[in-house]
C-alpha cells in the first residue's frame, strides 16, 4: 500500500479504507456487496422493464416508480462496482477526479431521489384528496415536469456541494475511512477552518430538506383525514394501502440518511462503520423494487404476463 501523505494540499489520489483490515472479512464485505447489487439492479431493471412495456402500468403513479428504479441503479453503481474492483485487486486508492465524481454523483442522485418521493407524496395526495381532478392534475406534461424538476434539483444540490468539498484545502493523509468517497470523511481530512463553506451548504441544504419534509407531512395529514372520513373499515384499509409502500420507502431513505451521518464520526476503519455504509448505500436501491413493486398485484400481473408464470412462484 502506498504511504499515506501528511500535511499536503494537492492530493493525486485518496485512498479508500471502508473495509476491515481482516482479509477474510474483506472477502465476505465484498460478497455481500456483489449479491446486494445484483439484486439492485435486477430488481430494478424488472421494474423499469414492466412499466415500460406494459400498457395497463402506465399511469403516474408507474412513472414515477421507473424514475426511481433508475436513480437507484445510477446510485449504487457509483459506489460499489469501484469497492469491489478495489477488494478483488487488494488496493484501495481511487483518482482525486474520481472522488471529486463521485461525490457529486452520489449527492446529486440522493437529492434527486428525495425530491421524486417528494413529488410522489403530492402524487397520493392528489390520488385521495381529489380523485375526481386526479388526472387533470396529474397530466403527462405535470409529471414530466415535476420529474424533470427533481432530476435538476439534485443536479444542482450535488454541484454544490461538491463544488464546497472540494474547495477546502486538504492537510492530513489522504486517508478515507469509507468504501467510497463521502463528504463527511473527507471533510475531516481538511485543513482547519477550510470546511466553513461546506458547513453552511450542508445546514442551507438540511433546511431545505426539512421544509421538503414538513411539506411531505402535510400532505399525508391530509390523506389520512381523508380516509378517516371513509365509512367502512375495508374502504380505508384498501385506500390507506396504497400509501404504505410510499411511506415504508421514504422512512428507508431518510433513516439511512440519519445512519449515514452516524456512522461517519468513526475514524478508523471497522466493521460497524461498514455495516452502517451498507444499510444506507446499498440497502434502499436493493429493497425499493420489493417494497414498492413486487407486492403490487398489477405489478406481479405484468411480470406474469412478460416472463411466464415461474417468475411470479418467485416474489
Amino acid at each position: 500500500m502506498a504511504d499515506t501523505v501528511a500535511n499536503t494540499t494537492e492530493y493525486m489520489e485518496f485512498l479508500l479504507m471502508g473495509y476491515p483490515d481482516e482479509q477474510v472479512l474483506q472477502t465476505l464485505c465484498a460478497t455481500l456487496f456483489f449479491l446486494l447489487y445484483l439484486a439492485a439492479l435486477v430488481g430494478n431493471l424488472l421494474i423499469i422493464t414492466v412499466t415500460t412495456v406494459d400498457k395497463h402500468l402506465q399511469s403516474p403513479l408507474y412513472f414515477f416508480l421507473k424514475n426511481l428504479s433508475l436513480i437507484d441503479i445510477c446510485y449504487i453503481s457509483v459506489t460499489v462496482p469501484k469497492s469491489i474492483m478495489n477488494s478483488a485487486t487488494n488496493t484501495h486508492s481511487i483518482t482525486f477526479l474520481g472522488c471529486v465524481l463521485q461525490v457529486f454523483c452520489v449527492i446529486f442522485l440522493a437529492g434527486t431521489e428525495f425530491a421524486l418521493l417528494l413529488v410522489m407524496s403530492y402524487d397520493r395526495y392528489a390520488a385521495i384528496c381529489f380523485p375526481l381532478h386526479y388526472e387533470a392534475i396529474m397530466s403527462k406534461d405535470a409529471c414530466v415536469q415535476m420529474v424533470a424538476a427533481a432530476w435538476l434539483s439534485g443536479c444542482v444540490y450535488g454541484s454544490v456541494h461538491a463544488t464546497g468539498t472540494f474547495s477546502v484545502r486538504f492537510c492530513g493523509p489522504n486517508v478515507v475511512y469509507q468504501f467510497f468517497c463521502d463528504i463527511p470523511s473527507l471533510l475531516r481530512l481538511a485543513c482547519f477552518g477550510d470546511q466553513i463553506l461546506e458547513y453552511v451548504f450542508i445546514i442551507t441544504s438540511c433546511c431545505f430538506a426539512f421544509v421538503c419534509f414538513i411539506l411531505m407531512v402535510i400532505s399525508y395529514v391530509h390523506i389520512f383525514t381523508i380516509i378517516l372520513r371513509i365509512p367502512s373499515t375495508q374502504g380505508r384499509f384498501k385506500t390507506f394501502s396504497t400509501c404504505i409502500p410510499h411511506l415504508t420507502v421514504v422512512t428507508l431513505f431518510l433513516s439511512s440518511g440519519f445512519v449515514a451521518y452516524l456512522g461517519s464520526t468513526a475514524k478508523s476503519p471497522s466493521s460497524l462503520n461498514v455495516f452502517m455504509s451498507v444499510f444506507y448505500s446499498l440497502l434502499p436501491p436493493s429493497l425499493n423494487p420489493v417494497i414498492y413493486s413486487f407486492r403490487n398485484s398489477d405489478v406481479k400481473v405484468a411480470l406474469h404476463n412478460i416472463f411466464g408464470e415461474k417468475m411470479i412462484t418467485y416474489l
